[in-house]
């Protein structure tokens, strides 16, 4: 997969802060929760390696690189075989180490269970759960190292995956297995200085959720070209607590904070971010 390698001068001037020399990985970086997640992850020192399936990646990576934070682009499909590796190389390869992985690349298609055919069922799994696990196989070598700081992992699910999510089986059942994933490593590689949680979003304001009102209409995943669909999410404000739908901002703070030095002795959690709602 192709790796864009234009950061001689990245990092320099890179901000200081709590990730400075740290090495991040974020999927689905090109745009939305993931953009926000390399964006806060930089601004706090990290170097990151921004993935996501097109052109997007590269002018994700140009932008951090603009704002001084050393970031390479990784342009691959990780629902494919041997992308979850390549990926994890290329961190090795550009920056030397890995020190946080972000699993937040994602989408989702809705139909009712009786509806749903197996193409939709299965992307659903390749991407939201089994992609994850290749990456986390992959980086576990480099993870489990003895560092002078705790290595940190942060899986990206959803409220639906606590409660379940109608029209969305898929989804739901992905975002949930990713959960007890989280909780399964957290106790591996707990005792190597690992802390692996997740943070589950609520309503959030993206490409995804907006779905054709958006200017988008489809995503394509493993050579195929699925539907977005998504509901007006100003139809739902009124239920959240806070009074407002959440922003890509919101959950990038949440997985920040879970990285910081002051939650190395949180692990196996699952820290929902949804401004009080919950379905």
């Amino acid at each position: 997969m192709p790796v864009n390698k234009a950061h001689d001068d990245a990092g320099k001037g890179r901000p200081e802060g709590p990730f400075k020399g740290r090495v991040a990985v974020v999927t689905g970086a090109g745009r939305g929760i993931g953009l926000a997640i390399a964006r806060k992850l930089g601004s706090a020192g990290a170097q990151v390696v921004v993935n996501d399936l097109s052109s997007v990646a590269d002018a994700a990576a140009a932008e951090l690189r603009e704002s001084g934070t050393g970031a390479v682009a990784f342009v691959g499909d990780i629902t494919r075989d041997g992308v979850p590796e390549q990926l994890v190389e290329a961190a090795i390869d550009s920056f030397g180490s890995l020190d946080i992985i972000v699993n937040n690349a994602g989408y989702a298609t809705y139909a009712p269970v009786l509806e749903m055919t197996d193409g939709q069922w299965a992307p659903m799994l390749d991407l939201l759960l089994t992609a994850p696990f290749r990456i986390l196989r992959a980086a576990g070598p480099h993870l489990v190292k003895p560092a002078e700081h705790l290595r940190k992992v942060v899986n990206v699910s959803s409220v639906g995956g606590i409660s379940g999510s109608p029209n969305s089986a898929g989804y739901a059942a992905a975002k949930a297995g990713l959960l007890g994933l989280t909780r399964t490593l957290a106790k591996e590689w707990g005792p190597y200085g690992v802390t692996v949680n997740a943070v589950a979003p609520g309503l959030v304001r993206t490409r995804l959720t907006e779905g054709p009102a958006g200017g988008h209409d489809h995503i394509d995943i493993a050579g195929e070209r699925l539907p977005l669909i998504g509901a007006p999410l100003t139809e739902l404000e009124s239920m959240v607590p806070l009074r407002r739908i959440g922003t890509p901002e919101d959950i990038a703070g949440a997985v920040y904070m879970l990285c910081l030095s002051e939650a190395d002795y949180v692990s196996g959690e699952t820290l929902v971010v949804g401004g009080g709602w919950m379905p």
